[in-house]
């Protein structure tokens, strides 16, 4: 089991910044991928970003390609998306999940946090 806690979501004006962070903790988080992803009101839940358990390797849904860095610690059990030049239409509750996978999969990803909302204004 791996248990995980985002913070750092908050309001941020069309062009700001904010840093996501997601704590693990139970078995080694080391051990697992990392997942992004959010869910917009009315929407489904959308890949934003992964990296592999070592952090050799990401990947970024092409509408936050640029804007958006996924990072882990593992010595540290953290990961992290920092995410900048944010959009209205980045709003959305964002999760951290952690799979044995590395996928842009949600439904491959087994362990999940319970979300940071995201409000971005115009």
């Amino acid at each position: 089991q791996v248990q995980l806690l985002e913070s750092g979501g908050g309001l941020v004006q069309a062009g700001g910044s904010l840093r996501l962070s997601c704590a693990a903790s139970g078995r080694t988080f080391s051990s697992y991928a990392m997942g992004w992803f959010r869910q917009a009101p009315g929407k489904e839940r959308e890949f934003v970003a992964a990296i592999t358990w070592s952090g050799a390797r990401t990947v970024y849904a092409d509408s936050v390609k640029g804007r958006f860095t996924i990072s882990r610690d593992n010595a540290k059990n953290m990961g992290y998306l920092q995410m900048n030049s944010l959009k209205p239409e980045d709003t959305a509750v964002y999760y951290c999940a952690a799979n044995e996978r590395y996928s842009l999969l949600a439904s491959l990803y087994d362990y999940w946090g319970q979300g940071t909302q995201v409000t971005v204004s115009s």
